[in-house]
C-alpha cells in the first residue's frame, strides 16, 4: 500500500453487488453515466474498451468482472468513476464501472482497519471503515490503476504488437 490516508479524509462510496466500497475523493476525476466504450481487440474480458475524455484515451474496467463479483448488469444507476493517480511514470487515468455511486463519506473519528481474509480484491484494498451499519472497503487508487498488478492478479498478459 503506497498511499497513506490522512485523518478526516473524505471518500466517495459506491456499490458493487450490494457491497460498499470507496476511494479517496481527491482521486476522482469525474463520474460519468454508463455508455458503451470503444472495444479493444484481444484485451482481457474485464477491460470493456476505451473512451475519449477531453482528448485523453481512458481505459474502462468493469470492477464486477475484474473481481468476479456477481453478474455484470448495466442498469440506469451504473456509472463510470474516472480515477486519477500519479506515480514516477506520470499521471494515469482509468474508468471503473460500478453499480451506483452512494455518498461522500468522511472518516471523522472512525478508525481505519486492515483488510482481512484472502480474495482477488484484497491486494487493492488499503483498509476497512465502519459506515453506519456497513463496512466500506477502501480501494488504493494507485494499486487499482497499476496495470501490471492488475494483470498479475488475473494471470493475463496484454497482447504485444
Amino acid at each position: 500500500m503506497n498511499a497513506e490516508i490522512s485523518e478526516n479524509a473524505d471518500f466517495l462510496s459506491f456499490c458493487l453487488a450490494n457491497e460498499l466500497y470507496g476511494v479517496v475523493i481527491q482521486d476522482v476525476e469525474e463520474i460519468r453515466v454508463w455508455e458503451r466504450p470503444t472495444p479493444i481487440p484481444r484485451s482481457p474480458s474485464f477491460v470493456k474498451g476505451v473512451i475519449n475524455l477531453r482528448g485523453m484515451i481512458v481505459p474502462i474496467v468493469d470492477l464486477r468482472s475484474r473481481f468476479g463479483i456477481g453478474t455484470c448488469d448495466y442498469l440506469p444507476t451504473t456509472v463510470v468513476l474516472v480515477l486519477r493517480s500519479e506515480d514516477d511514470e506520470g499521471e494515469k487515468l482509468m474508468g471503473l464501472v460500478v453499480d451506483a455511486v452512494s455518498d461522500v463519506v468522511s472518516q471523522g473519528e472512525n478508525e481505519l482497519y486492515p483488510a482481512v481474509g484472502e480474495s482477488q480484491v484484497n491486494p487493492f484494498i488499503q483498509g476497512l471503515l465502519n459506515v453506519d451499519d456497513q463496512v466500506m472497503s477502501l480501494f488504493d487508487t494507485a494499486e487499482l490503476l497499476n496495470i501490471d498488478l492488475i494483470l498479475k492478479h488475473t494471470n493475463q498478459t496484454l497482447p504485444r504488437g
